[in-house]
């Protein structure tokens, strides 16, 4: 696409994924809100295209499977193939969230990590996913409806303890991370979870980095910097010489987040 910019290419993604919605959920969608980066600060050089959609009544099995394959033809694949983005999409029945529980079970979670499952026909996601939870505070507080009513009409205040449950429930789910591909996001996700369950504020991963890396000790910075770098396209996607850094950084990370989610519990009691 040499005459297209990023910007028209990400509105197409976005287009295509709209008529995607509308052409096989039909009168049964509500809306589709933007998330994440792209409301939170901008765009980085690998940032996903998050969206949240939710439809009126749960999905069939054919239905999810036609979403599924409409999305493998629009997200770039992993690593991206710029100008083209990755897309992550949540999709949730109204009549899961309102009125509001936790945890919250969804109907489709499409991401470039499950790319091979989906190809496939499996669906491999967790109906129940707490992490609605934080998407569903960063549609609220992105105000960025893609189509469909104001997410304020549709999705419900999250209570604060429900949504530090979701974010910091189960820490030890990022570890495998630290080791395989993952390892950028695992200790940029480390650093989000902090800044958040300290602060009860949502930034992007390079904004939390900065945020936490002054208020780590000298040890741990060198991890924290690098996957900010990365992100950030100024460095390439190497670990060989920081692997032995990686876990102390974590149980770092843990005992902090640890420690700022039990201040937040007592002050709430």
């Amino acid at each position: 696409m040499p005459d297209t910019s990023p910007a028209d290419v990400v509105a197409d993604q976005l287009d295509r994924t709209v008529r995607l919605l509308h052409d096989v959920l039909g009168t049964n969608a509500i809306g589709a809100y933007l998330h994440g980066s792209a409301v939170l600060g901008g765009l980085r050089p690998q940032s996903d295209l998050d969206i949240l959609a939710v439809c009126h009544r749960p999905t069939t099995l054919d239905t999810r499977r036609r979403l599924i394959d409409g999305l493998l033809a629009i997200s770039s694949g992993w690593p991206p193939k710029a100008p083209l983005r990755p897309l992550e999409l949540t999709l949730v029945a109204s009549t899961e969230i309102r009125p509001w529980r936790f945890p919250p079970s969804i109907e489709l979670q499409f991401g470039e990590w499950y790319r091979q499952d989906l190809e496939q026909g499996r669906e491999p996601w967790d109906r129940v996913y707490p992490d609605l939870a934080p998407l569903i505070v960063m549609a609220r507080q992105g105000n960025h409806p893609l189509f469909g009513p104001p997410p304020a009409e549709v999705f419900e205040p999250i209570p604060r303890t429900d949504l530090m449950r979701a974010i910091a429930g189960d820490l030890d789910v990022l570890i495998p991370g630290l080791h395989a591909e993952e390892t950028r996001v695992a200790v940029l996700t480390f650093a989000r979870i902090w800044m958040t369950v300290t602060t009860g504020e949502f930034a992007t991963k390079d904004a939390a980095a900065a945020w936490a890396l002054p208020r780590l000790p000298h040890e741990h910075r060198p991890v924290l910097e690098r996957a900010r770098a990365i992100y950030l396209g100024h460095e390439e996607d190497r670990w060989d010489d920081m692997r032995s850094l990686l876990q102390p950084y974590a149980d770092h990370l843990i005992t902090e987040i640890t420690r700022a989610w039990a201040m937040t519990e007592s002050r709430q009691a």
